[in-house]
């Protein structure tokens, strides 16, 4: 008995049948999900459900970022992942294996610390942001960040069998922050030593889940951000928790807090073609000076920078221009005596300043401890301007450079 003829289908019919049971659903648009720009900002056991639903359901343009490599254990709550990936970086390997599952999509891993080395262009570029993170202080940045660019965002977090999912919108508090109490603020602020400089000991977040708790939650995470980019309505401000021992899964919603911090957006944004390692603090002064129409001018970083590390009793000074929390603990100790020196940061500079510093104002954007693709905000008494460096895009979109806003 002969086999059957293998059954050849098109390009044409392919991109037709492909997604042809999504379409029967009357409010689905597949090509605005082919065009969203999605940034999935953790690879670890939600941000792997969360990447294959994506490649599932014809998502083109993703950007993943991730600062870990794979572990063993990572096996057993990864889908994406695979013995042979042992030892590579979890957003390279996911984005590869989300290729495999969906050749048309355009996926980008990128190794980054989210709090230290991700530009806010980044999210300036995204529509929509998936948090798979595993720890409060980076939900934090990713939070204010989002609000500060203006772009919506959805949280995903995993203990054991339980989950909780919550949909955030620039705009509309409640938000993250709105929701920490009097512990989860006592928990952020042990992971930083009262010097300011990163504790090489302190305790990772290591959360016990399983990869079904896992598919629950980014299931849902991915379900809010089709209808975010739908235009239905969301859990916005609304906390949907899934308890999986007894499934008395419940809406919660949130208390916006009047006074909280992350209620910021930017008023106004302007995409610079040049490059970070082409502009100068001065030129980016000047030019901000021209757009805000005055002499008065600040220029405030995306987060504060560690600027000097200066001895207590001799007074020497080691300029060190790092992102806060990029300096180990043990490094801020003097290599000639082991004293603790004292943390200087910055978190801009005036026009004024740099008037008076030709080292500082003649110093370029790309030296000063800050991530590429990164947004420098300009004020001038009246008003103000978010510059995002975008001439800095190809560098950290790669591929998805081109289809920034």
């Amino acid at each position: 008995m002969q086999p059957p003829a293998p059954i050849r289908i098109s390009p044409a019919q392919m991109a037709d049948d492909r997604f042809s049971r999504f379409r029967l659903i009357d409010w689905w648009d597949q090509e605005r999900i082919a065009s969203a720009r999605v940034l999935v900002v953790g690879a670890g056991a939600l941000g792997n459900e969360i990447l294959k639903n994506l490649a599932l359901l014809g998502f083109r343009r993703i950007l993943v970022v991730d600062l870990d490599r794979i572990e063993l254990s990572n096996l057993s709550r990864g889908v994406l992942f695979r013995e042979s990936d042992i030892g590579r970086e979890k957003a390279e390997a996911a984005a590869a294996a989300v290729r495999s599952l969906y050749p048309q999509a355009n996926v980008v891993g990128l190794r980054a610390n989210v709090m230290q080395q991700l530009g806010l262009g980044v999210f300036d570029w995204a529509d929509v942001i998936l948090g798979g993170l595993d720890n409060r202080e980076a939900r934090l940045f990713l939070n204010r960040s989002a609000w500060k660019m203006g772009k919506p965002w959805v949280d995903g977090a995993i203990e054991g069998v339980n989950g909780v999912v919550r949909v955030f919108e620039s705009g509309r508090p409640a938000c993250y922050e709105c929701t920490l109490g009097a512990v989860d603020w006592a928990i952020l602020e042990r992971r930083m030593s009262c010097n300011l400089l990163t504790r090489a000991d302190e305790e990772q977040g290591k959360v016990a889940t399983t990869p079904t708790t896992s598919s629950v939650i980014a299931g849902i995470q991915v379900q809010e951000a089709l209808k975010l980019l739908h235009g239905l309505p969301t859990l916005s401000g609304k906390g949907y928790v899934f308890e999986g021992l007894r499934h008395t899964s419940y809406v919660t919603e949130y208390t916006p807090d009047p006074d909280c911090q992350s209620h910021y957006v930017f008023d106004r944004v302007v995409r610079l073609k040049e490059r970070s390692d082409t502009l100068t603090a001065e030129a980016l002064c000047r030019l901000a000076s021209r757009e805000l129409r005055s002499e008065e001018v600040t220029i405030e970083f995306s987060r504060d920078i560690i600027w000097k590390l200066v001895h207590p009793e001799t007074g020497a000074v080691e300029e060190r221009f790092a992102p806060l929390g990029g300096v180990p603990y043990e490094e801020g100790r003097d290599p000639s005596d082991g004293v603790l020196r004292e943390v200087v940061t910055r978190h801009g500079f005036t026009l004024r300043e740099l008037a008076a510093s030709p080292a500082l104002a003649g110093r370029l954007l790309s030296d000063w401890g800050l991530p590429l693709y990164d947004a420098f905000v300009a004020r001038s008494p009246e008003s103000e301007v978010a510059f995002v460096m975008a001439g800095d895009a190809p560098q950290v979109l790669q591929s998805l450079a081109g289809e920034e806003p």
